[in-house]
């Protein structure tokens, strides 16, 4: 099977990602992934696995633990989701043996379009037979995508896997796995319709994750999110570290430290912008130490260099310079804050342009509130997906600025970089669809 007809082969699957409306508890049945991945051995047991869930960081705190554990010496492998330009980037392999060796240093150590296609081909006679006699339905690309996953990082023979939850946490395909630590990052408002109104039910949801008497490392919570996932680890038995309460970090400009149960770390440091990021990264050592209780020790300069290391595109990220070009995934009203605040505190500039793209599913008006201040002037555009909303809708947000209506984000580009002077900032947010799609046109 060649690349090109494997990408064909797995986007003839549903793909809920590009779909605005579903039932989500009739749609997601972990019992037909789960007897599909006995059918294949059932290779997410053979995996250690540290698994993340939550609405905010998740990514990032995943490439930190990598990071860390591949200074420490470890194979690593790293299962995200959505990518921002090629599926390729959602299955990563680190190694310190091939550091920064990767032609495709931005998303380093990604599975190749010959493996892609040769673990296509492999189990595809089993997905049509699985599918034939399914009683639960059939198999979905994520679901597909995360055995690909769970088989190429046995093939590759891995330390760890370190796997994102997609959506919610309790009903996702990653949560077949086994973990030796559940990670929970900061919960707030997001796909109401599918995981629920409040932060209780989304809680529960995300809170899903939490197995039988595992380790649990939590980033500060809202009171809410915070009794369900303590409630839930009590009836585990699941050992719970809270941020703020079981361990600590401080930071002072761009250097932090950790004080907690594990250990204490100062001096530490990060490149992905923002405080929410040193959050995220005081999580992720936690996590690592947290390792400690399965008799796995990781040193104190592995962490540290680790951290420094990590890599997360399309997060407050710089494409481009005179004028500045700043792209940033946040999609919901807790992370449009978080962005408008590292902004604010981070970056100088005569006027902010934004590009702006935001999904129907998600919370427009939340955004559109937390981001208005900012902008200057507002481009708005829409991504290359059927779950976009078009430029006219979000308008209405910003009727008293000047607005340039794009019917895509290559449009959009263009009359950002001609508007801007060299003094300007450009941000372009809302979606990950749209930050890639404007991150992948770069010159």
């Amino acid at each position: 099977m060649t690349y090109a007809g494997a990408i064909r082969y797995l986007e003839a699957f549903v793909n809920y990602e590009n779909m605005p409306a579903w039932p989500y508890k009739q749609s997601l049945k972990l019992e037909r992934f789960r007897e599909f991945l006995a059918g294949l051995g059932d290779p997410q047991h053979q995996l250690r696995c540290i698994h993340v869930a939550g609405t905010k960081g998740k990514g990032s705190t995943c490439v930190f633990i990598a990071h860390i554990l591949r200074e420490a010496g470890f194979k690593v492998g790293l299962y995200t989701s959505p990518h921002l330009v090629d599926f390729r980037e959602r299955i990563r392999v680190l190694d310190n043996r091939h550091y920064g060796s990767s032609p495709e240093a931005d998303f380093e150590g990604m599975i190749s379009r010959r493996s892609l296609a040769g673990l296509v081909e492999r189990i595809r006679p089993y997905i049509m037979r699985f599918n034939a006699s399914s009683k639960n339905g059939n198999l979905s690309f994520f679901e597909v995508y995360t055995a690909l996953a769970f088989l190429y990082f046995l093939h590759r023979k891995i330390d760890f896997a370190v796997l994102e939850t997609g959506l919610g946490g309790r009903l996702d395909a990653t949560n077949t796995a086994r973990p030796l630590v559940c990670v929970i990052t900061p919960i707030s408002y997001e796909h109401s319709d599918k995981l629920g109104n409040t932060l209780k039910e989304i809680a529960f949801e995300k809170a899903g994750i939490i197995k039988k008497d595992a380790v649990v490392i939590s980033a500060p919570q809202a009171p809410e999110a915070e009794n369900v996932i303590r409630e839930r680890c009590l009836k585990m038995r699941a050992r719970l570290y809270r941020a703020g309460q079981d361990f600590h970090y401080r930071h002072k400009n761009s250097r932090f430290q950790i004080v907690g149960p594990f250990g204490s770390h100062r001096d530490l440091s990060i490149n992905l912008m923002g405080e929410h990021q040193m959050v995220n990264a005081a999580v992720a050592v936690s996590a690592v130490e947290a390792l400690c209780l399965a008799g796995i020790g990781v040193s104190r300069f592995s962490l540290k260099e680790g951290l420094y290391r990590a890599v997360w595109p399309g997060r407050c990220e710089v494409i481009m310079r005179n004028p500045l070009v700043v792209l940033d995934g946040a999609q919901n009203r807790a992370s449009a804050a978080v962005l408008k605040e590292t902004v604010s505190r981070n970056f100088k500039y005569h006027s902010l342009i934004l590009v702006l793209g935001i999904s129907k599913d998600k919370d427009i008006s939340g955004v559109c509130a937390e981001l208005h201040g900012l902008a200057g002037k507002v481009i708005l555009t829409r991504a290359d997906n059927p779950r976009a909303s078009t430029p006219r809708e979000l308008a209405r947000y910003f009727m008293d600025k000047d607005i340039f209506i794009t019917d895509n984000v290559r449009e959009a580009r263009r009359v950002a970089l001609a508007l801007a002077g060299k003094d300007d900032l450009v941000l372009v947010c809302g979606s990950l669809f749209v930050v890639g799609e404007f991150r992948s046109d770069r010159a």
